[in-house]
């Protein structure tokens, strides 16, 4: 019969409660004295099966031959330890989660340049107490009105244009 034996926890707790946030504290609490009750009854059986007196049964048991026919089956039953079939699929799983993780990474990466980008343009700006009218029609040439080329009617909003179309409102009801 094969057996295997566990020599030492593979978790490192320690590391893992510093990951664990202060709301989860009682589940993580709870989830270990699980895994310790399992791996203290595991631990309390013997790594391999008792040895069988066959003398013993061979000297109490009336009928002939029937402890030898159980001593040969049990002798000739092997029972193998599960293979571990699990694993080569978890490793692919990891695999794939690090590769979403480093592609999120770069994407990250770009955003916060693109990011950085806007705020050392937006820190090159006049502040809005300086600025100008003309100033802030540089810098914003899309939010500023612009009298001369795109006259707006007040009070200049984007919804009492002339040219405004609402994607949500029914063309029907859009009034002129």
């Amino acid at each position: 019969m094969a057996a295997r034996r566990i020599t030492q926890s593979s978790i490192n707790w320690t590391a893992l409660a510093e990951r664990v946030p202060e709301n989860q504290k009682v589940y993580f609490t709870a989830f270990k004295a699980k895994s310790d009750g399992y791996l203290r009854r595991m631990m309390a059986y013997p790594e391999a099966a008792p040895k069988i007196n066959w003398g013993y049964y061979t000297t109490h048991v009336p009928i002939q031959g029937m402890v030898d026919d159980f001593r040969k089956k049990y002798e000739a039953l092997n029972i193998p330890y599960p293979s571990d079939n699990v694993t080569p699929q978890i490793d692919q799983q990891e695999k794939e989660a690090l590769k979403e993780v480093q592609e999120f990474v770069k994407q990250s990466d770009a955003r916060i340049a693109g990011y950085e980008a806007e705020i050392a343009r937006l820190k090159s700006l006049l502040p809005f107490e300086q600025m100008t009218m003309e100033d802030f029609k540089d810098a914003y040439p899309d939010l500023a009105l612009d009298p001369l080329n795109k006259p707006t009617f007040w009070p200049h909003t984007p919804e009492e244009q002339i040219d405004f179309n609402d994607s949500k409102v029914p063309q029907e009801e859009v009034h002129h």
